[in-house]
């Protein structure tokens, strides 16, 4: 995430490893700020062929209609980007075209851009916020716009501030009958039921040895993450849902017009087409690029596609899911009030039975109030509710857990300590680096009963000492592993530097060694970083079954100070106590070898 203020500094979100929150850090001038351009949706955008084609069409159309009206034609163009839909304006016959672009970095580009392609007498670009530029002689602009084009939307259509950025340009930067492009937007949304998707937000009961976990009420309750889910519809099963009712048009925004990014809210009434549970609303949106509506770019998914055999694939803009804040029984031929209300950067949905025509509406969006949609992201509700991925995790626990063990866990806000308790572990610790994930486990340890069965250490593994573990020494150590600053491929390695910070504590002081035969995991030596004492560790690589085998009884006897790791038909050596600083991992199944990586130390 990069935000760029008016004053020109650069912050690019971070996540807090205290609280999970995101933080905004401001960069230095010397941040490569290329990174975040190469990280963001550029190229899928550039590379849309049905979004561009769009734009053309409704750019030409635009173009069209002010010339036969005898005006000469500017165009504003904010949000330029690259100064593709600037270029295509001029290519149209615009007269002039003022591109604005707040980011630096691409301002710069679209400069370079727009003179190599010749187009540098006619587009003017301006690296300021559409708020901050001014029009008259002596202004940004020489005059107001007749034409307006604009990308600002998300997969959410208003999240990139397109309202306030409209609303801003309708009042000061555009003549009061201007054309823009697109049109309008409408946005649609589909009431389901879906088991599979409400997973995706509220923890779901647990069953271990005959042991059902239950959920903390206070997450029952939460309204859940106020974010959008964005995914690809189109690979959502069309049966692992169930249409509760139509596919509802909730509202319009016509962008030629004067635009209001105040809070407002829309009902669609319509019967309910079958018995369920209303969980889910499924939503995505249309821009229509000229006033008859004949160019339209849309983002159905593909089950709702004209013919999904020419169905557009596209990452940039999506579809979203809106969870509502609790799951509602509803009958067949019910009276429903579907009502979606937004900011101006953001939408939400509610559901009221229409027994009376007024319509409550919240007035503010839900929040999480039980912090574990704070810790937990909706890919990890998904694993921790997916049976087979417990059943994985316990049966490799159940082969290595004894009434004597002593079990560590180091991940943010798992559930294997609970599980480890529940298969009959001795003591049971688990490292929260996260403040809020220790603050979920309490309630799940309070909700099942098992407050003084696991202990929660708020500590770093470095700080770990007997005395935190009542004089016992650790046999088991434990991870998934899942942390919630896992924003790069080896963050997630951190269960590595954990172990060797708590050998001194374990019940034995040499490392065994793993055979991993594992080949969705490649570790490659060219990234790794030691202290300077230490030298890199080689890799070996072995081509037949047979010199791997002859390799392993040779490596068996090892001096005590190494140890093997073994991944498919390569084998790595380990140094003990040696510190990982960083790691690259091309393709990673952590799932996989969970089973093999637990183990007595």
């Amino acid at each position: 995430l990069v935000f760029t203020s008016v004053t020109m500094k650069t912050f690019c979100g971070r996540a807090n490893p205290t609280t999970g929150a995101l933080d905004w850090v401001e960069e230095s001038e010397e941040y490569d700020y290329h990174q975040e351009i190469a990280r963001s949706g550029y190229a899928d955008m550039l590379h849309d062929k049905d979004r561009n084609e769009k734009y053309y069409q409704g750019i030409r159309a635009a173009v069209s209609r002010v010339k036969a009206r005898g005006e000469q034609v500017v165009v504003l163009d904010i949000g330029t980007g690259t100064g593709l839909l600037s270029m295509m304006a001029v290519t149209a016959g615009a007269d002039y075209c003022y591109a604005i672009e707040v980011f630096k970095p691409m301002a710069q580009a679209a400069t370079c851009i727009v003179e190599r392609n010749g187009f540098s007498d006619k587009i003017k670009v301006i690296n300021k916020h559409s708020t901050e530029v001014t029009v008259g002689p002596d202004g940004d602009m020489q005059e107001r716009a007749n034409i307006l084009v604009t990308e600002l939307f998300d997969t959410e259509l208003i999240g990139e501030g397109a309202l306030p950025s409209y609303e801003h340009a309708h009042m000061h930067l555009v003549q009061v009958h201007c054309e823009a492009v697109p049109h309008r937007a409408t946005v649609y949304a589909q009431l389901v039921e879906s088991d599979m998707l409400w997973k995706l937000s509220q923890l779901q009961p647990i069953e271990v040895d005959g042991n059902k976990l239950l959920p903390p009420p206070a997450v029952v309750k939460c309204a859940g993450a106020p974010s959008v889910c964005d995914i690809q519809l189109s690979q959502v099963p069309p049966e692992s849902f169930t249409p509760l009712g139509p596919i509802c048009t909730m509202f319009r925004v016509d962008f030629s017009k004067q635009v209001s990014s105040a809070a407002q809210s829309y009902t669609a009434q319509f019967k309910a087409q079958t018995s369920g549970r209303a969980q889910v609303v499924l939503s995505w949106w249309d821009i229509d690029m000229d006033p008859d509506g004949s160019i339209v770019c849309t983002m159905t998914p593909s089950w709702n596609y004209s013919d999904p055999h020419t169905y557009p694939w596209r990452d940039h803009w999506m579809q979203s899911v809106y969870f509502l804040p609790a799951e509602k029984n509803v009958s067949e031929g019910e009276e429903l009030n579907l009502i979606v209300s937004h900011d101006d950067y953001s939408l939400w949905y509610s559901l009221t039975h229409n027994v009376q025509n007024d319509v409550k509406v919240a007035t503010f969006r839900p929040c999480c109030t039980c912090q574990a949609h704070l810790v937990w992201t909706r890919p990890r509700f998904g694993e921790l509710n997916d049976k087979q991925r417990t059943e994985s995790y316990v049966n490799a626990l159940r082969r290595i857990v004894k009434p004597d063990s002593v079990c560590l866990s180091v991940s943010d806000g798992s559930l294997l300590p609970i599980f480890a308790h529940l298969l009959g572990s001795k003591k049971v610790f688990s490292l929260e680096s996260s403040g809020m994930a220790k603050q979920v486990i309490e309630q799940a340890l309070n909700t099942t009963s098992l407050k003084h069965g696991v202990q929660l250490l708020g500590i770093r593994p470095e700080q770990l000492s007997l005395a935190d573990l009542e004089g016992n020494q650790i046999s088991v150590l434990m991870g998934e592993p899942y942390f919630s600053t896992s924003l790069l491929p080896w963050h997630s390695l951190f269960f590595w530097y954990c172990r060797t910070a708590v050998i001194p504590l374990t019940a034995l002081w040499s490392w065994p060694w793993w055979s991993l035969e594992c080949d969705s995991l490649r570790l490659w030596t060219d990234v790794f970083y030691t202290d300077n004492e230490f030298k890199q560790m080689p890799l070996i690589q072995v081509t037949s079954g047979g010199q791997r085998s002859l390799l392993k009884k040779k490596l068996q006897g090892c001096e005590s100070q190494k140890s093997c790791l073994f991944v498919g038909d390569q084998i790595l050596i380990l140094q003990r106590n040696l510190p990982i600083n960083s790691l690259k991992i091309l393709q990673c199944d952590f799932l996989d070898f969970f089973s093999h990586f637990v183990s007595h130390i």
